[in-house]
């Protein structure tokens, strides 16, 4: 996957001259601010600049949004594999980023007489995983993921939080298909790439079909070039999805959609993407045996329905200004007892929590008043407040994020209850009326 730099539009500008459409149903927060007050990410001049590391929320944060990622595509009819994050200079000279993304890339190391560099992409990767044995009609489509490394050597003065870094986590895959399924195949990137973004609350500011402009930064072959982007273009119209044309935003080996967002100053960048790519085959010379029993070359469509696992958490800071979705949610249930005395039931309770998959913690009296303790735990989608009549009758008087109490309830049906609802990977908090 060939994931495009974000451009340096004006504030509120696509490249082609057209106002985004207004995020009416949130505020947008700077989220290099944000992930640090929320502890969630850092950065050290030792490590160096564009290598954030990770702490233990934002860890969980991000681990969280992988493994949804990866069940979801697994749902799909995903394999996953796993590539190293380095390779030979030869290889990325058959892939053509060589060539053609060279500038981006960090400089070769020598190893034992050969030269081996960090990765920029994963295609050519699974390109020889797909290579490594014959396949057969009847394997098509074979859809491959990965979650893996990638590198890109950027200056550092465009370097920012976590939309601009030098070692990116991708979500990636590749699917090696026939001509035929390209259409099919692509329409259901898109909507995986549009349940994922419903799951985790962004919404798209606009669709993209990013196509080759002028010069020498693309694989010259108009031919192929047509052929890809006739099959995007006509799954776009089919799909109702507005959309836009852009030359000059392709990857390289071939046109792509590109799902764009935004941020609080109005940047624009590319967070989803679907590609076409009848190139790479070519370069690997990849081959199928159709049902004639010749030798046919596959489609790549190339496809990563959250991009680079930073950037799709500083798009989430962004727009949920640290009140993530239950379901990704660091810490999801703060468990309060009023006094010491409760402090057993308490604990008892988070125990239960963590038992049913919940990530609970305990917020007793020896960390503040009970009015702090639910300051400090605005941001955690369910506080449950445990006194001392909850404690006999082994209740939780459960408070909502967004200010709404519940009656006191048992504690099963709580649990039950919140399990429910993080497991269905939905944005409501609760899913009955209750009382603000």
């Amino acid at each position: 996957m060939f994931c495009p730099k974000p451009r340096g539009e004006r504030p509120g500008a696509s490249p082609c001259g057209h106002s985004p459409p207004v995020r009416e149903e949130t505020t947008m927060h700077d989220h290099r601010k944000l992930g640090r007050e929320l502890g969630l990410f850092g950065t050290d001049p030792l490590i160096g600049a564009g290598l954030p590391y990770w702490l233990p929320d934002g860890a969980e944060l991000r681990h969280t949004l992988e493994e949804y990622i990866r069940e979801a595509e697994r749902r799909a009819g995903y394999r996953h594999v796993s590539s190293p994050v380095l390779g030979k200079r030869e290889l990325y000279e058959i892939s053509g980023h060589w060539d053609h993304y060279r500038d981006d890339m960090f400089p070769p190391m020598d190893l034992g007489g050969e030269q081996v560099v960090l990765r920029p992409s994963l295609c050519p990767h699974h390109a020889l995983i797909y290579r490594s044995r014959s396949h057969s009609y009847r394997e098509l489509p074979l859809r491959m993921a990965e979650l893996g490394g990638m590198y890109r050597s950027e200056l550092s003065g465009v370097l920012g939080g976590l939309t601009r870094v030098r070692a990116i986590q991708l979500n990636d895959a590749h699917i090696f298909c026939t001509e035929e399924q390209v259409a099919g195949e692509t329409r259901d990137a898109l909507e995986l790439i549009r349940r994922a973004h419903r799951a985790l609350g962004i919404v798209p500011v606009r669709y993209r079909l990013s196509l080759p402009g002028a010069g020498g930064k693309y694989v010259a072959d108009p031919a192929m070039w047509e052929r890809a982007a006739a099959v995007l273009r006509d799954v776009l119209d089919r799909s109702g999805l507005p959309y836009e044309a852009v030359a000059g935003e392709a990857a390289f080996y071939g046109p792509k959609i590109d799902v764009q967002i935004s941020d609080g100053a109005g940047r624009e960048a590319t967070l989803s993407t679907v590609q076409v790519d009848f190139h790479q085959p070519e370069r690997f010379d990849l081959h199928y045996i159709g049902a004639d029993g010749a030798r046919h070359r596959p489609v790549m469509v190339h496809r990563s329905v959250i991009g680079s696992v930073e950037r799709a958490v500083a798009q989430l800071l962004e727009v949920h200004g640290g009140a993530f979705p239950a379901w990704l949610a660091p810490v999801q249930l703060a468990v309060l007892p009023v006094s010491e005395a409760e402090v057993p039931a308490a604990e008892e309770f988070a125990r239960r929590c963590r038992e049913r998959g919940l990530r609970a913690e305990l917020a007793g009296p020896r960390d503040g008043t009970l009015g702090a303790r639910i300051r400090a735990a605005r941001l955690v989608p369910y506080q449950a407040v445990i006194g001392a009549r909850e404690a006999g009758d082994d209740r939780v008087a459960l408070r909502l994020r967004d200010g709404r109490r519940l009656d006191a309830r048992p504690a099963t049906e709580v649990l039950d209850r919140v399990a429910g609802l993080v497991g269905a990977y939905g944005t409501e908090l609760w899913d009955e009326p209750v009382p603000a």
